[in-house]
């Protein structure tokens, strides 16, 4: 049974399996001519989201036809093309050609997670004790379409990471004259307005000594992202140790929940012979 529904999995394996260079079966260099022939792209492919599916280690998802060494190799190929990168702003060009993408309002802001043993993107979590954890700075947009994530450490402030995801919006093109920027009270400083008039961007902005529930205004679409981001276990509990791999598996997410997100849209404005008849995906 696939970890994803095929209606999802199929359409952006299609798009991956564009962006991947094309190799030989064997290696052409190989001395003796009678190297083991290369594992298919689409059966590794398969066992990378099924660990960003359910989370586990390499160990445990691999079968006889797949190591987990060969799954760790090729993942750290494909994070250096940046193909799960090239993949999301893809399926965001989609959306926007067939949706359209709501610039008007913008929406921030973080979430930490458990990311146990040390690594590029660690810090001690406020939430847990000290333990161990991630923060991811999410950007996205009216509708709650994630536009950019950044990964740090779960020590680290809301506040700086502003900047770092508000400059996600330069790979998506020309932008709205006019652009509302929601934020949650931890942003509420006068650097984070500063930055906003500087761009350009008018703030919305909860006040702190305010109750959250009287000011929650259009900010609840990010945590809803949050939460279908949190629906996969490697982002949950994060175990890599590399920042480019962490990136890989944040956009790969990404890219799914945007492609999902369009299929969900797109099946009552559009027909096409395998279009879903229900809002779950099969």
């Amino acid at each position: 049974m696939p970890a994803l529904p095929v209606s999802l999995l199929e359409p952006v394996w299609e798009q991956v399996s564009a962006l991947l260079p094309a190799h030989p079966v064997v290696s052409p260099t190989h001395p003796l001519g009678c190297h083991r022939r290369r594992i298919p792209d689409r059966v590794v492919f398969t066992h990378v989201v099924d660990a960003l599916v359910h989370g586990s280690g390499y160990e445990r998802i691999a079968t006889p036809g797949c190591s987990a060494r060969t799954i760790r190799r090729r993942v750290e190929e494909w994070a250096a093309a940046g193909v799960s990168v090239t993949l999301h702003l893809i399926a965001l060009a989609c959306y926007d050609r067939m949706i359209g993408l709501e610039l008007t309002d913008l929406v921030v802001d973080g979430c930490i997670t458990k990311a146990p043993g040390t690594g590029e993107t660690r810090g001690r979590s406020p939430v847990d004790r000290g333990k161990q954890g991630m923060k991811r700075s999410l950007l996205t947009d009216g509708a709650g379409v994630p536009l950019h994530l950044v990964a740090v450490g779960a020590n680290r402030h809301d506040g700086p990471l502003l900047g770092p995801t508000l400059a996600g919006l330069a790979k998506l093109g020309p932008l709205p004259p006019a652009i509302t920027v929601h934020l949650d009270r931890g942003d509420d400083s006068a650097v984070t307005r500063t930055l906003l008039e500087n761009l350009g961007f008018a703030g919305a902005i909860a006040r702190k000594g305010l109750p959250a529930p009287r000011q929650v205004g259009r900010r609840w679409v990010v945590e809803r992202t949050h939460a279908w981001l949190n629906g996969y276990g490697k982002l949950r509990r994060c175990t890599e140790r590399k920042a480019a791999i962490i990136d890989f598996y944040l956009f790969l997410a990404a890219a799914l929940v945007v492609t999902q997100m369009l299929i969900d849209r797109a099946r009552t404005l559009y027909r096409w012979p395998t279009r879903p008849t229900t809002r779950r995906l099969r």
